[in-house]
């Protein structure tokens, strides 16, 4: 089934739009084109970003989540040394 393209319009600062026609010009095509193809790979980078940041904060979880059983099982003694630790890096490095 084919769909309908839609048409829009949009406003461009002059310098972006001679920049959008040269690179039109090189891949000889029109400017729409160049637009179709930027607004479509951004829209599959957000979406793989997505998933990689996923990815990252369980991979982050289940490693805090390991470590912590280490610690409370076999080095209880030193447990609050690395939570005091991980804030004071958290404060330095993320202003959190």
């Amino acid at each position: 089934m084919i769909k309908s393209a839609l048409q829009r319009s949009m406003r461009f600062d002059p310098d972006q739009y001679n920049h959008l026609k040269r690179m039109a010009a090189a891949r000889k095509c029109t400017p729409s084109d160049v637009l179709r193809e930027i607004i479509k790979q951004h829209l599959e980078g957000i979406e793989a970003l997505s998933e990689s940041h996923h990815r990252i904060a369980r991979l982050a979880e289940y490693t805090q989540a390991a470590v912590d059983t280490l610690l409370r099982e076999e080095h209880p003694e030193h447990r609050q040394l690395v939570i005091d630790e991980t804030n004071r890096r958290m404060e330095r490095y993320h202003g959190a």
